[in-house]
């Protein structure tokens, strides 16, 4: 399922955060993934924050991103 097939976000550029940073949303769910099979239920919570900001056309909170995009390193 893509999310950004739903909603408001459906106009945006697929694949990217609604709020217009280079934020690929796969990393969203990706780093979702990783953090509910680690049971990281902090990460779990900015996951779905930024998800559910994009799908309702808001901009996701920067920190929120910068955790999802540093949280491999």
């Amino acid at each position: 399922m893509n999310a950004m097939s739903f909603g408001a976000a459906a106009h945006e550029r697929p694949g990217t955060i609604s709020d217009g940073s280079n934020t690929p949303l796969d990393a969203v769910w990706i780093v979702l993934e990783a953090a509910n099979d680690l049971g990281d239920d902090a990460t779990v919570e900015i996951c779905r924050r930024v998800i559910d900001a994009n799908l309702n056309g808001r901009s996701a909170r920067q920190s929120d991103l910068h955790i999802i995009l540093d949280y491999f390193r």
